[in-house]
């Protein structure tokens, strides 16, 4: 599994623009975060998660706080998630995640992103079994008998956990998020997580032509544009 959960966006904050809409998906998905599982981070170990993974990101607090009062106040949007299976360029799987007030309007915009790359999006289920809905914890050091340890007795199934370069990567089914994080917060009270999401991972990459790298940036910059677009996960392995 690796470095698996490195093989996703990188590149969105290279324009005003571009930061302008990183704010933005931050601050939707807090916002529904935070109106499902309640306001207090204390209580609700996902929205914690983004409240941190967003300040890394160098998301204002302002956008954060607003995005939390906005759920606090118990109105706003009524958003869903849309979630998008398919065949990019190459022949790569992909599985585009949204949040969307407008799921007729989502499916339209991302269909159009394949459509316009010569791409086939499929049906509910066409590509997920080739990827693993995994948490994803990772933490500076080296003792990775004692994390696994912690887990163990906290019953959690690990499907995979590595120490190199003086991170621990931690990895559990996505149902186990809280449970993970709950056991290594007991385990090391100073834990400071350099990665902690729920993404899917590849099972196996998909290597594709060079020929094929054009669109393919083209296709994920399509993607990436749209508003409602949180998250792209592929199996492609470019050259």
């Amino acid at each position: 599994m690796g470095r698996a959960y490195q093989n996703r966006k990188e590149s969105m904050a290279k324009t005003s623009d571009a930061k302008a809409k990183v704010y933005s998906k931050y601050g939707r998905v807090i916002y529904v975060c935070a109106k499902e599982g309640g306001v207090d981070p204390d209580g609700n170990l996902t929205l914690r998660g983004l409240i941190e993974r967003a300040k890394k990101d160098q998301v204002p607090t302002h956008v954060i706080e607003k995005a939390i009062k906005k759920a606090e106040g118990g109105g706003g949007e009524d958003f869903s998630v849309a979630r998008y299976e398919g065949y990019g360029p190459g022949g790569c799987m992909v599985i585009v995640d949204c949040l969307t007030d407008n799921p007729n309007r989502t499916f339209g915009d991302v269909r159009q992103c394949f459509t316009k790359t010569k791409c086939k999006i499929g049906t509910e289920g066409s590509v997920s079994h080739m990827f693993d809905h995994s948490t994803i914890l990772v933490f500076k050091g080296d003792d990775e008998d004692a994390a696994l340890e912690a887990l163990m007795e906290a019953d959690v199934d690990v499907t995979d956990i590595e120490s190199e370069d003086g991170k621990i990567s931690v990895f559990s089914p996505h149902t186990e998020y809280g449970k993970t994080k709950n056991a290594l917060i007991a385990a090391f009270p100073d834990i400071e997580f350099e990665v902690d999401e729920i993404q899917f991972l590849p099972k196996n990459s998909s290597p594709i032509s060079d020929d094929a790298v054009e669109m393919f940036d083209k296709f994920l910059e399509m993607l990436n544009d749209l508003d409602d677009v949180q998250n792209v996960y592929h199996t492609a392995e470019l050259p």
